[in-house]
């Protein structure tokens, strides 16, 4: 008989926020994977719960994950618990939950608190569509990349942020996105929890006056689509047709892929940018 694994939720701030079933699997269970043993003990006595426990962390997810899935296949089921919130959001269990696919095992998530699904409905935002960036990369291309892209996102973006890089990064994303609306929710479900509507220039006036405490959920609004076509038409208006054909041809398209691109910028048809284009170089 092959083992399961269970992907516990866990308390983001409030320990009333568990669930029975949480709390059964963790009791029954032959062992619990947690991300920081030291911070799952605390969770563990507070509920009398005596299970083993071994770490699971970012730093030895891939190695650690084969010694559980071996302990899996051998028979054991096993919970996963991250620091707070639910595993693989934003954490080193998206990798067991892959390895154990692979070899065949069942995994079943055993859902609870999530930050940034609690952060988006107290936000006052539109919820329907969104985008869950966790913590932006520390790696300034990869950040810039992230940024550039958020430039033309029209869901709601949710992010994550420390109180000591708070005031930078809500500056860059001015810089990237323009002064946005924007909801803080800070230390969620704890006894100082706070929820603060803004729009990104007055929260940094805000935190110039005020130094940041406390883990950041960051609710973004998305660029209106209106607007982002506004945008994107005007970008080429000082373009001529041929330039902005060349453009795209310059980028690995063919003629006819760099005419039918730009026809579609500029919101006319192929045939009149094929015309333009041919009268051009006449």
């Amino acid at each position: 008989m092959q083992g399961t694994l269970y992907l516990c939720a866990t308390p983001i701030g409030n320990l009333e926020d568990i669930t029975f079933r949480v709390l059964r699997t963790l009791k029954e269970v032959d062992l619990i994977a947690a991300e920081d043993t030291r911070n799952t003990i605390k969770l563990l006595n507070h509920f009398h719960i005596k299970t083993p426990m071994t770490s699971y962390h970012e730093h030895n997810k891939v190695d650690k994950a084969v010694y559980l899935v071996n302990k899996l296949l051998e028979g054991a089921n096993i919970a996963l618990v991250t620091d707070a919130g639910t595993p693989a959001i934003s954490d080193p269990g998206e990798e067991i939950v892959r390895q154990a696919y692979l070899a065949g095992l069942t995994v079943t998530s055993l859902p609870g608190a999530c930050a940034c699904i609690t952060a988006l409905t107290l936000s006052g935002l539109p919820t329907r569509r969104f985008a869950f960036e966790a913590f932006l990369p520390h790696n300034k291309k990869e950040r810039h990349q992230i940024l550039e892209h958020l430039k033309k996102e029209t869901r709601t973006t949710i992010l994550y942020e420390a109180p000591h890089h708070l005031k930078t990064t809500l500056t860059e994303l001015y810089h990237a996105l323009g002064n946005r609306k924007l909801t803080l929710c800070r230390e969620l479900t704890k006894l100082h929890e706070s929820v603060q509507l803004f729009d990104l220039s007055s929260a940094i006036d805000y935190f110039e006056e005020h130094a940041p405490k406390g883990e950041y959920v960051l609710v973004i609004e998305g660029i209106a689509p209106k607007t982002l076509e506004a945008q994107e038409h005007s970008q080429w208006e000082s373009f001529s047709i041929p330039e902005h054909v060349y453009y795209y041809e310059s980028q690995g398209m063919t003629r006819k892929e760099a005419m039918k691109k730009a026809a579609a910028d500029r919101n006319v048809s192929k045939r009149e940018i094929y015309q333009i284009f041919l009268k051009d170089k006449e």
